[in-house]
């Protein structure tokens, strides 16, 4: 320990350096992790926010698209409820329409289908819940764009209208656009294209995008019971996510740019190391010609290897956590949270302490005979 404080202290130049480098991948492991949760956040928070462990697709669905492909009986939520495990059940529109607002600004949608006064239909943060057909509860985020209570978003192409009756609390956004609640018939309606005023041919009500299901508190529903007397495709909740548009995409290359972040800190620390480990030979040569054991060297050089690394990485997390302020404070989809980026940091630096252990193997090969003069 005391060598290896000694050695930071008359090399500063050489580890501030090497300091630096740690500081800057740390920056970017957080801004990287704040925006792989903005972007998680901005996918499926509005499934996030269901009160749902499960849903039940049609069968055979394309589970890369299931929330826009699938269509099911609203009936087969009877077929999930009474089944061991399962505390509720039911049917859940999901589709994306353009709308626009009274001041004629254009506004991208996630209607969700709910039945009124069901455990799927949320609470109002602001105005009232729905009470009928026509009515649609927002995302609270769009009183951001000028929605207002009272205002009316007529969908696009087919002109239905439907009343801002109230804003749920936050953000609620599925495959990037904000979520908005209507009640299931005017969901089924919307979904069909069916105009204002046109008949509406009966099978249309029969239709929706999934069963939604709930389990037991004291349970877990068994899936695959459900489905077989259902005839449906079920995923839990975590899975419905890939289910979403873009989901799987961009979580997979962001986790991919993180994984290659780590690999470049752990050869990185381990090259610097290495480097330095060859650099004191000859001292390491001597200290244990007179007797320095091999424990102790090795100790040491962890030691020093543990210091830069926690000192450099929580630097670079202040200054990344800095950056991230500023950065959510805009439209860009970025949010902080505590639990990722202490993850990214323990594992920045477990894989930077692999490759300095690597390195100062490398010690256990120095011959205390160089330091006699064994060599020549």
């Amino acid at each position: 320990m005391f060598l290896a404080l000694r050695e930071l202290s008359f090399a500063r130049g050489r580890f501030i350096l090497m300091g630096s480098v740690v500081v800057l991948i740390s920056v970017l492991m957080v801004l990287l992790s704040g925006l792989s949760v903005g972007l998680i956040n901005d996918g499926v928070s509005g499934l996030q926010k269901l009160p749902v462990t499960s849903f039940a697709f049609q069968a055979d669905v394309d589970e890369s698209a299931a929330f826009s492909r699938s269509v099911v009986s609203v009936e087969a939520a009877q077929d999930w409820i009474g089944l061991d495990g399962v505390a509720d059940a039911a049917p859940f529109g999901n589709t994306l329409v353009n709308t626009r607002s009274d001041q004629g600004v254009d506004i991208d949608l996630a209607l969700f289908g709910v039945e009124q006064g069901s455990w799927l239909e949320p609470s109002a943060a602001i105005g009232l819940a729905l009470s009928g057909p026509g009515e649609i509860v927002v995302a609270g985020t769009l009183q951001d764009e000028g929605v207002a209570v009272g205002d009316t978003v007529t969908v696009d192409q087919i002109g239905t209208e439907l009343e801002v009756v109230g804003f749920l609390d936050g953000q609620h956004t599925f495959g990037h656009v904000d979520v908005g609640y209507v009640d299931l018939r005017t969901w089924q309606e919307i979904h069909a294209g069916v105009r204002p005023g046109e008949p509406v041919p009966d099978h249309v009500y029969q239709d929706a995008s999934a069963i939604a299901v709930k389990s037991a508190d004291d349970a877990e529903a068994d899936l695959a019971v459900g489905d077989a007397a259902a005839g449906t495709s079920s995923m839990t909740l975590e899975e419905s996510f890939g289910a979403s548009p873009g989901y799987t995409a961009e979580t997979s290359t962001l986790q991919m740019i993180q994984w290659f972040l780590y690999a470049i800190s752990a050869l990185v620390v381990g090259a610097f190391f290495t480097v330095v480990t060859i650099q004191r030979k000859s001292e390491i040569a001597v200290l244990r010609a007179i007797g320095a054991g091999l424990g102790y060297l090795l100790r040491d050089s962890l030691t020093q290897s543990a210091i830069l690394l926690a000192a450099s990485t929580a630097v670079g997390v202040g200054v990344g956590v800095a950056l991230g302020a500023s950065i959510a404070a805009s439209p860009m989809p970025f949010a902080l949270e505590t639990a990722p980026v202490a993850l990214a940091s323990g594992l920045l630096i477990v894989l930077g302490m692999i490759g300095a252990v690597i390195a100062v193997v490398r010690i256990t090969r120095v011959d205390p005979l160089t330091a006699l003069g064994g060599n020549r």
